[in-house]
Parts: structure tokens; C-alpha cells; sequence
């Protein structure tokens, strides 16, 4: 699977859930674990750390540019790109403890194949596209519920007293744009509509376990491709940077949400 077109697709809709957040609760917690996917690595944004492999965690993703600016201790970042839920599961849940005081995650899109929907909506004809793009969209209404429920309940389990953030993620395309080429406005519109799906299910999750979700579509709304300005990757060299938000994307569009929605 390439883990880019996968995160990418999952792009999204949003109903907000906040919790409320106490200063007096987070007071004798420290400490700042950033989980998830490609939207949250920065695979896109470019300064990738060598260390992180084919994670590509960047020094421009969000949650990177957070921790410089507040000097979270300890910081861990252990996002990954390509990451399913069963991935964080397995691997990025072990710097979690009682002493944690925030964590921020987005995952769910590689779940639901988008990597698979983006390839098949970016090479073959509009009728396989959206009929590709409705199996994703019923594995996301009927099957992510529950995987999402395993996680939120892990990183629970183990970081009791964390502020947990649950960011989504952008639609991908502004309807009716300035793009005069590529794919159709149906294709668009079915990948957005997919996204839409995600958020909302994503949402639904996290409110239900008391987990704040920061809806990016308020800050990446404007900036969509075929918008003019976007703040993200169309189908692009190398290739797992296509459909991620750029260095802009991230600064302007996913870390003023994180920002809020952790309570600053």
C-alpha cells in the first residue's frame, strides 16, 4: 500500500467534539506523545528526520512545530506513515503512561484502503472510481468504529489523565475550482464525500470517549486543490508526497486546530 495516497484520501469533514479541559488535572502530568499516520508524521512537508526511516517523521509536521515551541518533557514522536489503527496498537503506544498529559493522533484512513481508492480514482474511469470510493465509505461507517474504539480505549488504558487530541483531516479538492484538468468534478466530489464520512465517524469516536476533535477543514477550507492556493499536494514527485499538506498545510492548517483543541 502507499502509505501517502492512503493518509491522503482520508480527507475529511468535520463536527467538532470537544472536553472539557482542566489546567489543575494536566498540572502533575508532563509530557507530549504525537500518534497516527502520515497526516501527522508530515510525509509531504519535507526536513524529515533521518532517523525516522520510512516513518518520515518532519520537523515541520505539527506536532513537531507544538514541541519546539512549548518544550514538552519528554516528546515523543512516534507517528508513522502508512499507519493502520493495528499499527498503533503494536507500535506506538509504549511511551504512554500515568505521567502523560497530551497526546495527539489522526489515523483511519488506511484502514479504509484509500490508498487503493486514490490509485483507482486517479488511473481508471469515473464509474470504478465511485464505486471504489462507496466500498471505502461503507468500511468506514460499518468496520472503522470499532477499530477506532481500540485505540481510543488503549491510549486511555494507559495515559489516564492525558488531554487527547483527535485531528482529521481536509477535503481534498475545492468543487467547482480552477483545476481544468485531472479528474472529474464526480470523482472530487465522491473522494470528498468519502472524507466527509470519515471525519464524522471519527468525531462520533472520539466525543464517545472524552477526546477532543479539531476539525481542519476550518482552516484548510480555501486552500483545497483546485482552489488556487493550496496547502496540498496534487499528484506530485516523489510520489508518497501526493494528496499531504505541504509545510503551509501543516503550519496554517493542521497545528492552529491542535492548538485550539488542545486548549493552547
Amino acid at each position: 500500500m502507499t502509505p501517502v495516497l492512503c493518509s491522503a484520501s482520508a480527507l475529511i469533514f468535520g463536527a467538532a467534539a470537544a472536553t472539557a479541559y482542566s489546567p489543575e488535572a494536566s498540572a502533575a502530568t508532563t509530557g507530549y506523545v504525537a500518534l497516527g499516520d502520515s497526516y501527522s508524521s508530515g510525509v509531504g512537508a519535507g526536513s524529515y528526520d533521518s532517523t525516522s526511516g520510512a516513518c518520515k517523521r518532519s520537523t515541520k509536521a505539527y506536532p513537531a512545530l507544538w514541541a519546539a515551541a512549548h518544550s514538552p518533557s519528554p516528546f515523543t514522536f512516534a507517528a508513522c506513515s502508512g499507519a493502520r489503527t493495528g499499527d498503533v496498537l503494536d507500535d506506538q503506544l509504549g511511551a504512554l503512561n500515568s505521567s502523560t498529559g497530551l497526546v495527539s493522533i489522526t489515523v483511519g484512513g488506511n484502514d479504509a484502503g484509500f490508498a487503493d481508492v486514490m490509485q483507482t480514482c486517479v488511473l481508471q474511469s469515473e464509474s470504478a472510481c465511485v464505486q471504489r470510493v462507496n466500498e471505502a465509505r461503507a468500511y468506514v461507517n460499518n468496520t472503522l468504529p470499532g477499530k477506532l474504539d481500540q485505540v481510543y480505549d488503549a491510549i486511555h488504558g494507559r495515559a489516564t489523565a492525558a488531554h487527547v487530541v483527535v485531528l482529521g483531516y481536509p477535503r481534498l479538492y475545492k468543487l467547482s475550482g480552477s483545476c481544468a484538468a485531472g479528474m472529474t468534478e464526480k470523482k472530487r466530489a465522491a473522494l470528498n464525500a468519502a472524507a466527509d464520512d470519515l471525519n464524522a465517524v471519527t468525531a462520533k469516536r472520539a466525543a464517545d470517549h472524552g477526546f477532543a476533535f479539531g476539525d481542519v477543514n476550518t482552516t484548510f477550507a480555501g486552500h483545497e486543490l483546485c482552489s488556487g492556493a493550496p496547502w496540498l499536494h496534487s499528484v506530485t514527485l516523489p510520489v508518497e508526497n501526493s494528496f499531504h499538506p505541504t509545510a503551509v498545510g501543516q503550519s496554517k492548517g493542521n497545528l492552529p486546530v491542535f492548538e485550539t483543541a488542545r486548549g493552547r
